[in-house]
């Protein structure tokens, strides 16, 4: 089970590092959604959020507690992802859903014993 949950913890890391990016460097694709759900002022907390997680993930290879730390992190991140969404009334939340759910299968796997 480790390989599997090193493997899925590096890819979403890296998933996590790319959309803080985007954040920092206000992508237009990026600002255009956080303008839907009202939270362009939080994007830089957000993006903070994102590398936390991010290199949670990573930390938790060595040592497991930080990597269901930063897991469930994770999950209640896109869970708030998705009532921001639904809160204003937009129903896009595919993308939100998906990464909750890698969020709750990355916690998965590190919780289970080698």
């Amino acid at each position: 089970m480790f390989i599997a949950a090193a493997i899925l913890s590096v890819l979403f890391s890296a998933v996590l590092a790319f959309s803080a990016v985007g954040k920092i460097r206000k992508d237009p694709h990026q600002m255009a959604v956080l303008e839907v759900v009202k939270a362009t002022t939080a994007a830089p907390l957000l993006a903070a959020l994102e590398l936390a997680a991010a290199a949670g993930l990573l930390a938790g290879l060595v040592w497991w507690p930080i990597g269901i730390a930063a897991g469930i992190g994770a999950v209640l991140y896109f869970a708030g992802a998705i009532i921001a969404h639904l809160r204003v009334g937009d129903r896009a939340v595919s993308a939100s859903v998906v990464l909750l759910g890698v969020s709750v299968g990355v916690v998965v796997l590190r919780a289970l014993p080698l």
